[in-house]
C-alpha cells in the first residue's frame, strides 16, 4: 500500500507501505532496511544461545556429576531444571520491564545478565554456585522470550511477520544441534572431567559481540509512541525506516482509527497482571498460555527419554559407568545421537517457517497437536512388544521422530509466535512473558516428575497422558483461537 506525500500514519503503515521510488518505480515487496536486518540477526542470536546451553546441559551433566560426585536424582534435577526455573522466573519479572523501560533497554540488559552469569558458570567453584549461576542464565534467557519476539514484531511488515520471528525462533534449534556437536568436539579432543567448562566458555565472546550490537539498534517506536513520546517515535521510525534511496522521505505518526484498534473494556491495556484477565484479554492470555503449557508438557517431557532410546536404539552404551573414560565416551555417544535428532527439531521450524503465513498459525498449531499425539502413540505401541526387539526400537524411536517433527511446526513454533502478536502494544511484553512463564510451569514439573511417574506408573500409561495433553492442547486453540495472520499488530481483534 503507498500513501500520499506528507500524510499522517501509524507507525505500523509506515512499516508496511511499499516504496515508490523518485523515478516512480514501484516495489512488489516491503525491502527490509539495514537496521531491521540488524535486528532480527541480533534477535536471532538471543534464541542460538539458549539452544546452545540448554542442550549444552545435558551433555556437559555426566562431567557435573562426577566432579561434585553427585548422588540421587534430586541433584541431577537441580542441574536440569535451574535453566527452565530460571526462565519462567525471568520471562515475566524481566520480560514485563520492557512495556515499563523499553523494548531496546531489556534487550541489552537481558545479554549483559547472561554474559555475567556464562562467566561464572565457566568458573564456578562449586555445585550450589553452579545452580546459581544455571538460574541465573535462565533468568536472562527467560525475558529473551519475549522481549525478542518484540523487537522483531515490532520493527518489520506484518505480511513476513510470521516468517521472520519463527527464523529466529529457528535458531533455538540450531543452537541445540550447535551444543551437541560443540560438546562431541570438546570431548573428543580434550577427554577430561573439566571439559564442560570449556563447553560454556564458547559463548562468551560470541555473547559479548551480541551484546555490543544490541547497543546500537533502535528503540521502538511502536513503544515509544505508545507513552506518549511521539517525536522520539517519530526519529526512531525514521532510523528503523533508512533506505538508500531514501524513502520515506519524512514521518509524521498519527493514532490509527478507532475502529482499527480494538481497545476492549476501559483501562484493560493498563495496570498489572489483572488486566490479562480482564475483559476480551482474557482470551488472548488464555490461548498465549495454556496451549504452550500443555506443549512444553510434552517436549521436555520426551526431551528426557532421548538418551536412553538413543543407547537403547545404537547397543553401544557403556552401563553403570563409573570409570572417567566410561563417562566420556558414553557423553560422545549422546552427543552424537542428540544431534542427529535435534535436526529433526530445525526441519520442523523449517516448515513452520515457510507455512505460517500461508497456513496460518491457528491450523498449524492445531494440527501440529494432532501430530504430537500421533507420534506419541506410535511410541507408546512400542510396549507391546520385548524389551530390546527391533519393532520396540522402531516405533518407540519413530513415534519421538514425528513428535520432534511436527511440535516444531506446530505448538513449539506457533504458541511463541502467537503470545507476542495477540495483545495490545502497552502490555504486549506482559502478556507474552506470563505466556512463556506459565509455559515453563510445565516445564520444570515435567524437569522434577518425569522420572518419578516413569517408575510410578510405567512409561506407556505416561505416553498415553502426554497423548492426552496434545489432544486437549488441540481443544483448547479450537475454542479460543485469533488468527493474526498477515495482521498489522494495531489491527489484531480478540
Amino acid at each position: 500500500m503507498t500513501y500520499t506525500s506528507g500524510s499522517s500514519r501509524t507507525v505500523q503503515q509506515y512499516i508496511d507501505e511499499t516504496p515508490v521510488w523518485s523515478d516512480g518505480t514501484e516495489t512488489t515487496t516491503v525491502p527490509l532496511t539495514r537496521m531491521q536486518r540488524r535486528i532480527w540477526w541480533l534477535a536471532a542470536a538471543g534464541k542460538f544461545f539458549e539452544g546452545l546451553v540448554v542442550f549444552m546441559t545435558g551433555i556437559a551433566l555426566p562431567l557435573i556429576v562426577k566432579e561434585y560426585d553427585l548422588d540421587g536424582s534430586a541433584s541431577h534435577g537441580l542441574v536440569t531444571a535451574a535453566t527452565l526455573a530460571g526462565i519462567l522466573i525471568g520471562a515475566t519479572a524481566l520480560g514485563g520491564l520492557s512495556d515499563r523501560f523499553g523494548r531496546k533497554r531489556m534487550f541489552i540488559v537481558e545479554m549483559a545478565i547472561f554474559i555475567a552469569f556464562l562467566v561464572g558458570l565457566t568458573f564456578t567453584p562449586n555445585f550450589p554456585m553452579l545452580v546459581i549461576f544455571l538460574f541465573g542464565m535462565g533468568v536472562a534467557l527467560g525475558c529473551d522470550y519475549p522481549t525478542a519476539h518484540l523487537v522483531i514484531s515490532e520493527a518489520i511488515p506484518s505480511r513476513s511477520r510470521g516468517q521472520l520471528v519463527l527464523g529466529a525462533f529457528a535458531f533455538q534449534a540450531v543452537g541445540g544441534v550447535f551444543g551437541a556437536g560443540i560438546g562431541w568436539l570438546i570431548l573428543a579432543e580434550n577427554p577430561s572431567i573439566e571439559a564442560w567448562r570449556w563447553m560454556y566458555a564458547t559463548a562468551i565472546v560470541p555473547a559479548v559481540a551480541v551484546l555490543l550490537g544490541r547497543l546500537i539498534i533502535t528503540e521502538s517506536p511502536h513503544w515509544l509512541f505508545s507513552q506518549g513520546r511521539h517525536e522520539e517515535a517519530e526519529a526512531e521510525a525514521k532510523r528503523l525506516l533508512d533506505r538508500e534511496p531514501e524513502y520515506p522521505k519524512e514521518i509524521r505518526l498519527s493514532v490509527a482509527e478507532a475502529s482499527d484498534v480494538p481497545r476492549g473494556e476501559e483501562g484493560q491495556h493498563t495496570g498489572g497482571f489483572a488486566s490479562l484477565f480482564r475483559g476480551k484479554t482474557r482470551r488472548a492470555t488464555i490461548l498465549a498460555s495454556v496451549p504452550w503449557f500443555l506443549q512444553d508438557l510434552g517436549t521436555y517431557g520426551i526431551g528426557i527419554f532421548t538418551p536412553t532410546i538413543l543407547a537403547a536404539a545404537v547397543g553401544q552404551k557403556t552401563e553403570n559407568a563409573h570409570r572417567l573414560a566410561d563417562i566420556v565416551s558414553n557423553d560422545i555417544l549422546a552427543a552424537k545421537g542428540t544431534a542427529f535428532l535435534d535436526l529433526l527439531l530445525v526441519a520442523g521450524i523449517v516448515f513452520a517457517i515457510v507455512l505460517s503465513d500461508r497456513l496460518g498459525r491457528m491450523g498449524l498449531q492445531i494440527l501440529g497437536f494432532f501430530g504430537c499425539a500421533l507420534g506419541l502413540f506410535v511410541a507408546a505401541m512400542s510396549q507391546y512388544f520385548p524389551d530390546g526387539s527391533q519393532w520396540e526400537l522402531i516405533l518407540i524411536f519413530g513415534g519421538f521422530m514425528i513428535f520432534n517433527f511436527m511440535t516444531n511446526m506446530g505448538p513449539n513454533a506457533q504458541t511463541y509466535l502467537v503470545a507476542g502478536e495477540v495483545f495490545p502494544t502497552p502490555m504486549r511484553g506482559l502478556g507474552a512473558g506470563f505466556a512463556a512463564s506459565f509455559a515453563k510451569i510445565g516445564a520444570v514439573s515435567t524437569a522434577f516428575l518425569f522420572p518419578i511417574l516413569l517408575t510410578d506408573i510405567g512409561t506407556q500409561v505416561l505416553l498415553y497422558i502426554l497423548v492426552g495433553t496434545s489432544l486437549l492442547g488441540a481443544l483448547v486453540t479450537y475454542l479460543f483461537r485469533i488468527e493474526t495472520k498477515g495482521r498489522s499488530l494495531e489491527a489484531v481483534e480478540f
